[in-house]
């Protein structure tokens, strides 16, 4: 049960963080209501930062609601994108997603993103095996 927590450890803490995830972008997923962005890391450690903006919906409740279950879904997906810094972008229309929808949504996207982090990985590691 406790590999399903949340702790310090597997969140994007502060803006140097955040920072160096939008500085160096290895792959990127759009889905329609929001965009995840990741970076590779050099341990086997997956962590997970949220942006969740009033624009996206002005009440409190909806934003809580939507980074209750990106955090519930990334939970769930942890093992599957080791390695990666994660931000999860909100985008105009996700508030109009129900539950289900959305967790169907990210699941997708995280399999997406894990697919193009081991393609991305595997093409440095072609790149630099030639230079040599």
């Amino acid at each position: 049960m406790t590999e399903y927590c949340f702790p310090r450890h597997v969140r994007l803490l502060n803006a140097e963080d955040y920072q160096s995830v939008f500085n160096d972008t290895s792959s990127k997923v759009f889905a329609g209501e929001f965009l995840l962005l990741a970076r590779k890391r050099e341990d086997d450690q997956a962590r997970l930062g949220l942006i969740v903006a009033k624009k996206t919906d002005k009440r409190a409740v909806g934003r809580n609601r939507i980074k209750r279950l990106v955090r519930d879904s990334f939970r769930h997906n942890q093992t599957l994108l080791a390695g990666m810094d994660i931000i999860f972008l909100s985008r105009q229309g996700i508030k109009e997603l129900d539950n289900p929808t959305l967790h169907k949504r990210l699941a997708k996207a995280w399999d997406q993103l894990a697919k193009k982090s081991k393609k991305t990985t595997s093409n440095q590691k072609r790149t630099h095996s030639t230079q040599k």
